[in-house]
Formats: structure tokens, C-alpha cells, sequence
């Protein structure tokens, strides 16, 4: 009863100061878009050491001479970026890397030599950087990739043509020796066999297959 007593005339607690409302928080300005470059990046990816490394040289000269006779498109300058796939398959995967990762290229030339342009061509098609290969005549450079181009003919139309030229020389017979793990030897090698024993309606008329190795 004094504990029910004591509690009944204990004051009532003063109310809570009502918390004043907080400002409110002003809107961040969104952020200006960054300025479109000036510059477009085009990517030269092409063998200047190693075995291709002369024809790749070669295309390279008349890229560069392209390029000097139109350095603008659009009122932008076009700038080359230069990579060497040193005619090797591994170091072509590197090379065709580091243009659309580190360079951030828009488009890809190359390359001299099929091998290494099959070999970049997965890294291309995912990227979705369309390249553009001047010499690379192996079907499958481009076989199954919409982001692959060439500005060349095929090995099968080459093979046909070497085969219609030995015939109208007479030869009756042929060798071929084509190099043992390049795509574009042992292609147009094949192409070549397939054309000429069509020609002359003979299977035996291939005397003889050789591979070297490098």
C-alpha cells in the first residue's frame, strides 16, 4: 500500500524537447558528361618481328601511307596505334588484348598472316571491335565471327587458281610441301590438292605431301 502510494504521487516526467526537423539536404548536380574525344584510335595489329615480319612491315608502311593521305574523318583526327603480334599465336592473344583493354581502340587492322588472325578473333568477337584484315585469306579468319572482315580473297579461290595454271603448263602431276602447324600454308595447301585432282580427275595425280617445320 505505501509502494502503491509512493508510485501514485511520484510528479509525471517532463515531455522530450521535440527534435527540431533537419535541413533539407540541397541535390548534388549531376555531373556534366565528359567531352566526346577529338581523336579516334585505330589499332594496327601486325607481325614486325619474326618470320611474317616482312610482309607485316610491308602492310604497315601502306597503313601508315593511308593514314598520311587521310589523318581526319569526320573533322577528327585518326590516330594509329601500333602493335606487333611478333608472327606468333600466343603473342598475338597479348597483343590484340592490349588494344581494346589498355589502348581502347574503336576498330582493328590486321593482321598479316592467318594463323595469328584466327588466333585473335575469339578476343575480337567478344569485344565487339570490328577488325579488318588486308591479307588474311584463310576462311576462318571470318567463319563464324560478325566482327571479323577482310579486304582479300580466300584461300579456295587462290588454291583454284594455282591448280588452273599448272594445268594450262602442262604439268600432269603435282608435289606440294606446305609448312606443319601454319594455318595459311596448310590451308591453301589443301585447297590447292582438292582444285588440282578435280582438274585432272585423278587422285593419283598428287605424287606426293611434305611438311617442314620452322
Amino acid at each position: 500500500m505505501v509502494l502503491a502510494l509512493f508510485t501514485a504521487c511520484t510528479p509525471a516526467a517532463p515531455p522530450a524537447p521535440e527534435k527540431e526537423a533537419e535541413p533539407e539536404k540541397e541535390a548534388e548536380p549531376e555531373k556534366e558528361a565528359e567531352p566526346e574525344s577529338d581523336v579516334i584510335k585505330i589499332g594496327v595489329f601486325e607481325p614486325l618481328t619474326g618470320m611474317n615480319g616482312g610482309g607485316g612491315l610491308q602492310e604497315l608502311g601502306g597503313i601508315e601511307y593511308a593514314n598520311k593521305m587521310y589523318p581526319e574523318v569526320l573533322g577528327k583526327k585518326i590516330e594509329l596505334v601500333v602493335v606487333d603480334n611478333k608472327s606468333d599465336k600466343g603473342e598475338a592473344t597479348t597483343a590484340v588484348t592490349r588494344l581494346i583493354e589498355k589502348d581502347k581502340v574503336v576498330a582493328i587492322i590486321g593482321s598479316y598472316g592467318s594463323a595469328v588472325s584466327i588466333a585473335a578473333g575469339d578476343i575480337i568477337k567478344e569485344a565487339q571491335i570490328p577488325a579488318m584484315g588486308a591479307s588474311c585469306t584463310n576462311p576462318m579468319v571470318t567463319q563464324g565471327n560478325d566482327f571479323y572482315f577482310r579486304a582479300c580473297f580466300l584461300d579456295p579461290f587462290q588454291g583454284k587458281v594455282m591448280a588452273n595454271y599448272a594445268i594450262a603448263q602442262g604439268a600432269k602431276t603435282a608435289a606440294v610441301i606446305m609448312q606443319n602447324g601454319d594455318d595459311y600454308s596448310v590451308g591453301l595447301a589443301n585447297f590447292f590438292i582438292n582444285a588440282f585432282k578435280e582438274l585432272t580427275g585423278d587422285d593419283a595425280s598428287i605424287v606426293d605431301v611434305s611438311e617442314f617445320q620452322l
